[in-house]
């Protein structure tokens, strides 16, 4: 069963701006342009590969999608292939009562293949 976490949680992780935290945005990039939780990173949950087990991972990750079923998904699957304690957004992006950022990542956007084994 994977771990969830509530948006108050991540709202008080994200205030004590831990660098060992990091929010994955699995929507896909339109609503992510439209608005997400501010410091997360797109990666469209069609277009994760294998190489995103590869990768290097902070000690805590959460995962976001739309309402928090997705997420759920992805995030068991990235808590058997990666060194980092996984959880998914409760209540995904439509419970987030936070900051909303908008627009693209400007750089550091990865190519993570057109395969998913989500």
């Amino acid at each position: 069963m994977v771990a969830e976490t509530t948006p108050d949680e991540l709202r008080e992780k994200l205030a004590d701006d831990d660098d060992d935290l990091a929010v994955v945005d699995i929507r896909d990039p339109s609503s992510y342009t439209s608005g997400h939780i501010p410091g997360s990173e797109n990666l469209p949950a069609a277009t994760l590969g294998p190489e995103v087990f590869d990768r290097e991972w902070p000690a805590e990750v959460v995962v976001s999608c739309y309402v928090g079923k997705s997420s759920k998904q992805v995030a068991s699957v990235l808590d058997s292939n990666v060194d980092a304690d996984v959880s998914s957004l409760r209540g995904g992006f439509d419970a987030w009562d936070g900051a909303v950022e908008d627009g693209t990542e400007s750089e550091g956007e990865a190519d993570l293949g057109p395969t998913s084994p989500f």
